[in-house]
């Protein structure tokens, strides 16, 4: 699942990644709000929740890696681990969302259920933006940089000629 990065192709600047991030991110979490409604109706909601993160985080991390950040290609399977971290975090937040409101409200109606589920997930999105911009699809490094910043540096060290005078050390002093 490694991709082939095209060396020639800029990464896009932060408004532009985030605009795609919004449109891609937020295409699917917008299907990704309509399969969870549907499916809470056959299985318990949050495994319902769980389900439809794990299929969404998937296709939203292909759309990403292609599109949104300019990587160039497929994911990688780091990035797909690491965009999985992220959206376990998201996972917990709208779930912590939810429980929130039927703590709050002992029936909430499809649209109350909607308007949470969403803006928890606007508020996990913005911080998975940072996350997936800053570290899973950085590129501000090249893999060369990195490895030749592993190697150590040779060091060199100079003396200077110590005075041979007594009286010339105890001045340095």
């Amino acid at each position: 699942m490694d991709t082939a990065r095209k060396p020639d192709r800029a990464a896009p600047g932060a408004l532009t990644a985030f605009a795609r991030f919004a449109l891609c991110g937020g295409g699917v979490g917008i299907a990704s709000s309509f399969a969870v409604t549907a499916l809470a109706g056959l299985i318990p909601w949050a495994l319902a929740n769980a389900l439809v993160t794990v299929v969404s985080t998937l296709l939203a991390t292909e759309l990403h890696a292609r599109f949104t950040f300019g990587a160039g290609g497929r994911a990688t399977w780091r990035q797909h681990t690491q965009s999985a971290g992220s959206a376990a975090a998201g996972y917990a937040v709208t779930c912590l969302a939810m429980l929130a409101l039927r703590l709050l409200v002992a029936e909430p109606g499809a649209v109350l259920e909607q308007v949470v589920y969403l803006s928890a997930s606007a508020l996990t999105g913005a911080a998975r933006f940072a996350v997936l911009r800053l570290v899973v699809f950085a590129r501000t490094r090249s893999r060369t940089a990195v490895a030749r910043a592993a190697r150590p540096l040779p060091a060199t060290v100079s003396r200077a000629p110590s005075p041979a005078d007594p009286a010339a050390l105890c001045r340095a002093a």
